[in-house]
């Protein structure tokens, strides 16, 4: 998918210096930055709803994991 966005130069020249894709071609390395940073806002958002999750699973006080080890 093609997409023409603006982005500030000195932050994209930031993230290269910052980054593993070292290429001769500023486009393909600009690219490749930008997605990286999508990437990692999308594994960052997925995360936080993982969180969102913590207190909200019911479990059983007496369930014995000890015991369902034993049956295998």
């Amino acid at each position: 998918m093609t997409i023409n966005v603006e982005i500030d130069e000195n932050l994209v020249q930031e993230a290269l210096e910052l980054s593993v894709h070292h290429t001769k071609n500023a486009v393909n390395a600009a690219n490749a930055v930008v997605e990286q940073a999508l990437r990692e806002y999308v594994q960052h958002r997925k995360q936080l709803k993982i969180i969102e999750l913590f207190g909200t699973i019911e479990y059983c006080d007496d369930y014995d994991y000890k015991q369902q080890r034993q049956i295998r």
